[in-house]
């Protein structure tokens, strides 16, 4: 198994142009074995740095942080909604505000060493992808069941339908080398109270958001396309794209990946990315007798999932332990936004 390590994002409001490329520099210095940084767009980031000579505490207790460039717009955030971690750089232009982490981003150690902080405030997530590119790595040989994965007499993680995924903290990509996948039976495994808990779906969706590595079967770039069921995840965590490809397979099931692209407008990379997203949380698929909607007389012929079997397809066997809830096989889809209703896991 080779050793896989998540790109951080961090992302910026208030800078210039220089301090851009400045924060730039730092993010690619700060990259360890757990993990790197580089910078992204604002609402896609894990963590903020804002300039506070151009933070403003409004009376509503919001933040504003007033553009730097003239293609720039403010940005504005509920400090009591703010779920990442946020460093404001010096000096700071808003009288009674007090934030927990500062720095001075002309200084490159203090910088870098923000950077290390929020690796370690985001360690449950790395521990998380870790889990998920060994499960990725398995998948081939891993069939459905309750699972166990050991390093040497040492717990690493636990993977149930029901239960979800619970993985050490501080676990690293490196602890799953040589790591043993044990399966036990249903109902046999516990996910002990330290190792924080996770569903299998929404491990799998951040892994994808996150890996280097194609998760999308060959076969999905040639053979029908069909739409399974919405992913069962917060309807937040998904992007106009996914909702636009499970709308379009929803509306004319069968579509393969050049359709797509030309349908949707999305380049060779961007589909195959989302694509890949939805087919590890079992929404999408190319074996037409898994699909919503579709009748035997739409059906083409030579459809197929996967030249594996569904017990040897942990993206299958785990991703849907059930079948799909009669009243959702009854409902009309009448909001062509997102194919049906979003549950959470």
């Amino acid at each position: 198994m080779s050793i896989e390590v998540p790109a951080l994002r961090l992302g910026l409001a208030g800078y210039t142009e220089a301090q851009h490329k400045a924060a730039g520099d730092v993010a690619r210095a700060a990259g360890t074995a757990r993990a790197t940084w580089e910078l992204s767009p604002f609402a896609e980031a894990d963590g903020w740095w804002l300039e506070g000579s151009r933070t403003v505490l409004m009376a509503n207790q919001h933040l504003r942080v007033q553009p730097a460039m003239p293609s720039g717009r403010s940005v504005q955030i509920a400090l009591a909604d703010v779920d990442r971690p946020v460093a404001f750089s010096l000096p700071l232009n808003a009288p009674g505000f007090q934030p927990a982490v500062t720095f001075r981003l002309e200084d490159r150690t203090a910088s870098i060493a923000v950077l290390h902080q929020f690796s370690g405030w985001l360690q449950t997530m790395l521990a998380q992808f870790a889990l998920g590119s060994s499960i990725a790595h398995n998948q081939p040989t891993l069939g459905s069941g309750s699972w166990e994965v050991l390093r040497g007499s040492d717990l690493l993680a636990v993977v149930d339908l029901k239960l979800g995924a619970g993985v050490m903290p501080g676990a690293t990509p490196a602890d799953f080398v040589d790591a043993s996948w044990c399966i036990r039976d249903h109902g046999a495994v516990l996910i002990p109270p330290s190792f924080p808990r996770i569903s299998v779906s929404q491990l799998m969706w951040q892994y994808a958001q996150r890996t280097q590595r194609d998760l999308l079967p060959p076969h999905y770039r040639a053979q029908p396309l069909f739409f399974r069921r919405p992913p069962r995840l917060p309807q937040r965590q998904l992007k106009d794209a996914h909702l636009l490809l499970m709308r379009e397979l929803v509306a004319q099931p069968g579509m393969n990946f050049e359709q797509l692209q030309q349908c949707t407008g999305l380049g060779a990379a961007a589909l195959s990315n989302c694509l890949s997203a939805l087919y590890v949380v079992g929404s999408v698929t190319a074996n037409p007798k898994r699909a919503t909607g579709v009748t035997s007389s739409s059906r083409p012929a030579g459809g197929t999932d996967s030249g594996l079997s569904a017990q040897s397809d942990i993206f299958n066997s785990m991703m849907d332990p059930n079948s799909r809830p009669l009243d959702m096989q009854r409902r009309r889809i009448s909001d062509m936004t997102a194919p049906a209703p979003l549950l959470p896991d």
